[in-house]
């Protein structure tokens, strides 16, 4: 993708509050990887294990911590920072700035009677907002998208193409929802009435989404059966992720693809769940615990402990087990030669 700006090394150093060593005046005209890099990329080192590549890379200028300065070959113009990816992720938001809004309302939108907004706003194609819908100042509701009867929406929100804000919603100032995403749905819960079948449970709770969330594409988050779903400021999901009925996640979490949260389980602050982990209901996450990927939790994960595997525990014991395991295997032929000679 070409930038929409480019810069000098002089400028990005300005820019992520580096410490450069070397030109000022190198041109950045794009950002790759230290093996991809050329005279005009700027790349960055963030682990050891990619020092090989950073010492034939013909990268421009590369972002560098400290422990990684005195490489002698490679580059000759760094910049030295505490973080090199959240430097890029500056950089990369300086060079490549999203789209300025299409400011108005399409005229094949559709609005409901009662809906209300402040200031300016954007309203794309076929876009569909029901009655007595509230829109922030800046909110941006992208085409086909639709916001059901009575959600509310804070300032700056952006609603992607196909996402769907269901009535009984509150969304927070600056939430993103990205293409796909449906938020507030009804909840699955059926009351078995043997061969009678299903009743199902009607769900008549809220679904409240704090500041600064995202909630990546074909995501689901189910509003609450009796009480609300509730996900708190600042945590990231990414996409294909179901979150259930009554759940309430904390502040600051990042919760990968194809997690499954089942109904009212708790994520207190800056839990992290990796890919396709599980998590059974009416159980609670401790702050700052991390669930590795594929992850089966069945009870209450501890706060700040890591845990991994099916059922999930403490992930040093998975390793110690998974140790012993390949030990085990190493030594079963001569324990099954053992066995042969006795019987």
């Amino acid at each position: 993708m070409t930038p929409n700006r480019q810069l000098t090394a002089g400028q990005v150093a300005d820019l992520v509050r580096g410490r450069l060593v070397g030109r000022s005046d190198v041109e950045i005209a794009g950002v790759a990887s230290l093996e991809r890099a050329g005279p005009g990329d700027l790349s960055f080192l963030v682990s050891s294990r990619y020092l090989p590549y950073l010492e034939r890379s013909n990268a421009g200028a590369v972002l560098i911590t400290s422990r990684f300065g005195n490489v002698a070959t490679g580059p000759k113009t760094f910049i030295v920072v505490d973080d090199p990816y959240t430097a890029l992720a500056r950089v990369l938001t300086e060079m490549h700035p999203p789209p300025a809004p299409i400011w108005g309302v399409h005229p094949t939108a559709v609005i409901g009677r009662g809906v209300c907004w402040q200031g300016r706003i954007s309203i794309g194609p076929s876009a569909l907002l029901g009655p007595r819908v509230e829109l922030g100042e800046g909110c941006e509701i992208s085409p086909f998208a639709v916001v059901e009867t009575g959600a509310q929406l804070g300032d700056q929100c952006r609603i992607g193409s196909h996402a769907i804000v269901c009535g009984g919603t509150h969304l927070g100032n600056r939430v993103t929802l990205k293409p796909g995403a449906r938020v507030g749905t009804p909840g699955f819960a059926f009351a078995s009435q043997g061969s009678a079948g299903h009743l199902h449970v009607s769900h008549v709770g809220g679904c409240y989404v704090e500041d600064d969330v995202e909630i990546g594409a074909n995501s689901t988050v189910d509003r609450g059966s009796i009480g609300d779903t509730v996900i708190g400021a600042g945590t990231k999901i990414d996409n294909l992720v179901q979150v259930a009925h009554n759940v309430r996640i904390g502040e600051r979490c990042l919760i990968m693809a194809q997690v499954g949260l089942a109904g009212s389980t708790i994520i207190e602050d800056d839990v992290m769940i990796a890919g396709q982990a599980g998590l059974a209901g009416h159980l609670a996450v401790g702050r700052a615990a991390k669930i590795a990927a594929q992850a089966g939790v069945i009870g209450d994960v501890a706060a700040g402990s890591t845990v991994s595997g099916y059922p999930a525990r403490p992930h040093r014991d998975v390793l110690r087990q998974a140790a012993a395991l390949k030990r085990l295997a190493r030594i079963t032929p001569y324990l099954e030669r053992i066995v042969e000679t006795q019987r």
